[in-house]
């Protein structure tokens, strides 16, 4: 689903009080509604809606009651800042991911690793389903047990220092937009030549594809490149590419 569609479905004080609930447990509409003290056709509303947007997923039991439940994990991401507004979300990605894939990040024990981290689509910031997979099996050995709270809490660490390792990325990301803006002095349109030249050195070579990485009209681009050009940040690269320039 839309990323956007998300946060409008999720903006609903109620449905992330469903969610927050079917996360505990299984619950049937009834208690849905007792928790929520709403009318269980409110309910009944609200679940089709998180249904429809393959969040929640139901089961009949053996006395015919109909039990709702999270169909998936999902991680949606929402970033504000001077620069830009964006929205991601992601299913986990599949369990055989070859973290070693990630140039700029180490973990410990990867290599040992059953669990998969986050996927997004580097394009459109939308989640993709890769599928459910096979489940891994489990028992009430003690020592599995033990053994699978020791690998919870070590995931459990890694969340949070990769938490505080996304947020100090962040504040990066902005310094760097910052200085970059700042140093092309662009009569009020510096943060849209920051992000040009950066999509430039990025390797984009057209206007059409800085138009969809900056998300601004082609004439508004194309002015913004002939400037660059003027000034001698950028250069022609090739035939219709370019370069930010050396010197600059």
């Amino acid at each position: 689903m839309d990323s956007g569609a998300l946060l409008d479905l999720l903006g609903n004080e109620n449905r992330r009080r469903i969610l927050r609930l079917l996360a505990r447990k299984p619950c049937y509409v009834t208690e849905i509604s007792e928790y929520l003290g709403v009318s269980p056709k409110a309910v009944i509303d609200h679940l089709r809606r998180l249904e429809e947007a393959g969040l929640v997923e139901s089961r009949t039991d053996e006395k015919r009651r109909k039990y709702f439940h999270i169909a998936r994990n999902l991680r949606l991401e929402v970033t504000v800042s001077r620069h830009g507004f964006g929205a991601k979300s992601a299913y986990p990605a599949s369990r055989d991911l070859d973290l070693t894939r990630c140039h700029h990040l180490t973990i410990d024990g990867v290599a040992d690793a059953t669990g998969g981290a986050d996927g997004d689509d580097a394009e459109s910031g939308d989640a993709t389903d890769p599928g459910d997979g096979d489940a891994s099996e489990t028992s009430d050995d003690p020592g599995d047990i033990a053994s699978l709270a020791d690998e919870l809490a070590e995931l459990e660490d890694l969340e949070r220092e990769l938490s505080l390792a996304q947020r100090w990325v962040q504040g990066r990301l902005a310094d760097v937009r910052d200085d970059l803006a700042e140093t092309l002095e662009a009569d009020g349109h510096e943060g849209l030549y920051a992000e040009v030249v950066a999509a430039v050195a990025d390797g984009e070579g057209s206007i059409e594809a800085l138009t969809r990485r900056v998300d601004a009209p082609a004439e508004v681009v194309e002015h913004a490149v002939g400037d660059l050009l003027e000034r001698d940040v950028l250069e022609p690269d090739g035939d219709d590419g370019w370069r930010v320039t050396d010197s600059a």
